[in-house]
């Protein structure tokens, strides 16, 4: 929405250049992505040309030192660009892995990683989620122990996006062992090819099909100390800080997606002849887009806000978590009534608005499902 006032010339021009980027290389070879079930790397080291992957980050690491409302831009245009999987690969490896470099790394380790990934030769991916520890951080089970000037780490991470064709990734393993809950918890910098780390296999999902998703293992795997981002035993904080950005970019993807389908739905109904005349005629639907139109609206400007209270440095817990909860069931509610509208074609594979709704089913789970959202609003109601 390029007429919000949250936005400044600087970022609508930001806005046209990612949506050029998107019309151009992104939707005419999306399909091939799909079918192939990955994003080519020549895609991310383009973006790194135009500077696109490390808006976030300082200039002398190839970025723009811009705020939060730059990644908003970017994830909102991704959404509109109808392919979720897609999206979903960038916006893990600019807003929800580096991040976790950006914030506590080290000189050395900013040096040595963050060139390679604002330039896109160096796809970043994070590890948290376990197959019995997704929401719930605090139930992990990987392991790592201290050997000398060394840390070796065994377990497995589930569902990780970039897990296949990543070359970094940030894996987070319990060091105090005695800690309870959420305590005790140190990330660590695992370089693809580390001996003992292992893609298990290649995860076959609903939607985001050209995006790679893998169970990751890790069987004695010796990483050195240099290697630990931020203090030891201090990493479940640096995930629950990083939580609010992977959210509101999420919540802006979401209605990025939703904002696109009832524009490709009103350009359908308003042509789709129907009982003499066109399936626009109707109320029901017109009344029913209209609904959804302002809940969009609605759902955009609470992402714009809460992104602009990040970006001041405000405490935006519960804002960023109504953001999740209402945008992610918001973009599935807008995705079914955009496939009921167009009726057969709806359910058809060439139909963009089928893709897009089998993508949007993830956006209630993924980053904190709805419930856990729901009671983090309550938390501080």
């Amino acid at each position: 929405m390029s007429n919000s006032l949250y936005f400044p010339e600087e970022l609508n021009m930001l806005r046209d250049q990612i949506r050029r980027f998107i019309e151009n290389e992104i939707i005419p070879n999306g399909e091939a992505w799909e079918e192939a079930g990955k994003v080519p790397r020549e895609v991310f080291t383009k973006m790194g040309e135009l500077g696109l992957l490390g808006m976030r980050y300082p200039e002398e690491y190839g970025g723009s030192n811009l705020d939060t409302m730059a990644s908003v831009v970017l994830a909102e245009e991704l959404g509109r660009g109808t392919f979720g999987g897609f999206s979903a690969d960038i916006l893990v490896h600019t807003d929800m892995a580096s991040p976790h470099l950006a914030n506590v790394g080290t000189p050395e380790q900013l040096a040595r990683w963050m060139p390679g990934i604002t330039s896109g030769e160096k796809v970043c991916a994070v590890a948290v989620t376990e197959a019995g520890a997704g929401s719930d951080v605090a139930g992990m089970r990987t392991r790592a122990v201290q050997d000398g000037d060394d840390w070796v780490i065994n377990g497995t991470k589930m569902f990780i996006t970039n897990g296949v064709y990543g070359d970094l990734f940030f894996v987070a393993a319990k060091t105090d062992l005695e800690a309870k809950g959420s305590r005790g918890v140190t990330i660590f910098a695992v370089e693809k090819g580390t001996p003992g780390f292992s893609v298990g296999k290649k995860l076959n999902k609903h939607g985001w099909l050209c995006s790679d998703t893998a169970e990751l293992i890790f069987e004695n795997v010796r990483v050195p100390s240099a290697n630990i981002l931020g203090e030891v035993n201090k990493g479940f904080y640096a995930i629950m800080k990083n939580f609010q950005n992977e959210r509101t970019v999420l919540g802006a993807m979401s209605m990025g997606e939703a904002a696109k389908a009832i524009e490709l739905t009103l350009e359908y109904v308003k042509n789709r002849p129907a009982f003499g005349g066109v399936l626009w005629d109707k109320q029901a639907i017109r009344q029913k887009l209209a609904e959804r139109s302002a809940q969009v609206e609605a759902g955009l400007q609470l992402t714009y806000h809460a992104a602009w209270m990040d970006a001041q440095g405000m405490d935006c817990v519960k804002e960023v978590s109504m953001v999740k909860a209402y945008c992610g069931d918001l973009v599935n509610k807008v995705l079914y009534d955009c496939v009921q509208f167009h009726g057969g074609m709806g359910y058809m594979r060439e139909t963009p608005v089928e893709r897009m709704s089998r993508d949007a089913r993830i956006q209630s789970i993924g980053g904190g499902a709805t419930e856990v959202m729901l009671e983090e609003i309550a938390k501080r109601l």
